[in-house]
């Protein structure tokens, strides 16, 4: 018991380390990030592992990085959309884990004047409350969706395809029981969406940070 006891204690420091080391990874993090940036992870929310197993990706909730004075922040459909502190961001999702990726040709394309009309683009959907039900209009706005209208409507730049709802894979019962929450019998599998695995898949993207 008293050796059990003495291993537990020193693992005790490494424990309370662990928050500062995440904080000092994001802090470096934020130094390399630029406007523009979209950043991946998996979110802890009740309807995760619906969209990860309806999409076969790990990835389940996402972003765009803007700065205000200085700071990086997440800019994301939850609750609403809102700018998030990175750090907030971060440590929300599972096992602190994300990917930051950005458009291949961004040195060219993401220039003052292009960020401009990006934020542009992005103060316009602000406030809107999240869309549970993943509907392609404005009066509600879920993650993915936010990103890529932002970059569609700020530069006509499109980050991944548009699908059908019905494209993806609705078999698994953790897919079909959150199907019934939200649309009942009435399922609109005509509904046009784009997902966190479609725009992570994006070949237009290169990936530039990971943790």
């Amino acid at each position: 018991m008293f050796a059990k006891i003495t291993l537990l204690n020193k693992s005790l420091p490494l424990l309370l380390l662990l928050p500062l080391l995440l904080l000092a990874c994001i802090d470096s993090l934020a130094e390399t990030l630029r406007d523009g940036d979209i950043i991946f992870q998996t979110s802890r929310s009740a309807q995760s592992a619906a969209i990860q197993k309806a999409t076969h990706s790990q990835y389940s909730h996402m972003g765009i990085i803007f700065y205000r004075d200085g700071a990086a922040y997440v800019y994301e459909a939850i609750k609403t959309v809102q700018y998030t502190p990175l750090k907030d961001w971060v440590v929300r999702g599972e096992g602190g884990h994300y990917v930051v990726k950005r458009l291949r040709d961004a040195d060219r394309i993401l220039t003052p004047a292009a960020v401009a009309k990006l934020k542009q683009a992005a103060d316009k959907l602000k406030g809107k409350p999240y869309d549970l039900t993943f509907e392609w209009s404005d009066e509600r706005i879920y993650c993915s969706e936010l990103v890529w209208k932002i970059y569609q409507r700020g530069l006509g730049v499109q980050v991944g395809a548009l699908q059908q709802l019905q494209s993806f894979d609705l078999t698994d019962p953790i897919v079909k029981a959150k199907m019934k929450e939200r649309y009942g019998a009435a399922i609109p599998m005509a509904e046009i969406v784009i997902s966190p695995a479609d725009m992570f898949a994006f070949a237009g993207l290169v990936q530039v940070a990971e943790q």
